[in-house]
């Protein structure tokens, strides 16, 4: 479906960009960097310069001072080329980025904000435990004050970006009392002392993007690295998850529409039966509920970029684009697999990758039931 009377000019500008970006330099090694874990380094740096480390930050904090449309945009171009480098991409703007516009001071946003957004600097999002994963409010990690510092204690799990990154945004409880009000955001340098990297996870997906544990001893920084009021950690991590939503529904677009490229050059190249797939009512028909199904996705992401620019509660909608988007994205890689039968599930072609990346998309920045479980309860509580 051709969208281009739902954007404006300046966003299919960003679209196309994206997009040649894509094809000319993610594509041809995407194959590679997720069969030996490669990091895309010198990708991420032209990303910065390009602008798309800080798609919706404003121009004077080193962003492209674009809308969440845009943004969408470019995630899901730079996805459907690879979704390892549209996952970091995504981080940096919507869990780093997006919450140090919002929460931190100015003095921070000259230090952390402006390297981050254009791309000088790469963030990591710090707040799953490994006995806290949904149940953020579980968290055990400390951060206790002391004369000019803060000494954190405690252990993440699932960082992405944690071995490349500059900066931690890392979240811990500093009164233990006060409950979810007593949680506090930080910012930490890579190299802080008392921060240790865990090993490298092996990953079923998006395996050129590096996802480790970190574990805090008594790593001291100082006070001004606290983000927000005190105790204001916990409204700052759902804010920035709500926007990191949209980028992972993003990133499932972007996946979902590469499996569908793929399925529709095989399906005019392929043969059986003397005739081509494409000629088969079978294969027809599933390739009409692949684009259905994405383009719905699509429409609901938007949606949810539409309430975020307009500075409305966007909490429900994020939610509810992440939850369609992701599950579409499994399904219509499945179904992208089975068009391509026994070459589907041979590394040779890049359906196989797609259907490993895609079920991330269901786990991370909030699973599927936890979506489900934010929009029944607004639900419930409407009057």
């Amino acid at each position: 479906m051709n969208i281009d009377h739902l954007l404006t000019e300046e966003q299919k500008m960003i679209r196309d960009t994206a997009r040649d970006f894509a094809e000319k330099e993610l594509m041809p090694g995407a194959a590679e960097r997720d069969a030996q874990e490669i990091y895309p380094k010198d990708i991420i740096t032209r990303l910065g310069e390009l602008g798309f480390m800080g798609v919706n930050t404003p121009e004077k904090y080193g962003g492209a001072g674009m809308d969440c449309v845009s943004y969408s945009l470019a995630t899901e171009e730079l996805s459907r080329g690879d979704a390892s480098v549209g996952v970091i991409m995504s981080v940096n703007n919507s869990l780093i980025c997006y919450p140090l516009e919002m929460f931190s001071d100015e003095e921070q946003k000259q230090k952390y904000l402006k390297p981050l957004a254009s791309g000088k600097k790469v963030g990591a999002f710090c707040l799953t435990e490994p006995e806290s994963g949904s149940d953020a409010g579980a968290m055990t990690s400390t951060a206790v004050r002391d004369g000019k510092h803060w000494v954190l204690n405690g252990a993440k799990n699932f960082i992405t970006t944690g071995l490349n990154c500059d900066v931690y945004l890392l979240f811990a409880v500093s009164e233990k009392t006060r409950g979810s009000h007593g949680t506090c955001a930080f910012l930490i340098d890579q190299g802080t002392p008392g921060l240790k990297q865990g090993k490298r996870e092996k990953k079923m997906g998006i395996r050129s993007s590096d996802t480790v544990s970190i574990v805090l001893e008594d790593c001291r920084i100082p006070l001004e690295n606290r983000i927000g009021p005190d105790g204001a950690g916990f409204r700052i991590a759902l804010t920035a998850l709500d926007s990191g939503r949209i980028g992972i529904a993003s990133q499932a677009l972007g996946i979902s529409q590469a499996a569908l490229d793929e399925s529709l050059k095989y399906a005019h190249e392929r043969k059986q039966f003397g005739k081509y797939l494409a000629q088969f009512q079978a294969i027809q028909f599933k390739l009409a509920d692949m684009e259905t199904r994405l383009n719905a996705a699509r429409l609901l992401v938007y949606s949810a970029c539409r309430k975020k620019d307009a500075k409305q509660d966007f909490a429900v909608e994020s939610s509810m684009a992440k939850l369609f988007a992701s599950e579409t994205a499994s399904w219509l890689t499945c179904q992208a697999v089975q068009i391509h039968g026994g070459y589907g599930y041979l590394t040779d072609y890049p359906v196989e990758r797609h259907m490993r990346d895609a079920k991330i998309t269901e786990i991370y920045e909030g699973t599927s039931e936890m979506q489900r479980l934010i929009i029944s309860r607004y639900l419930l509580n409407k009057k």
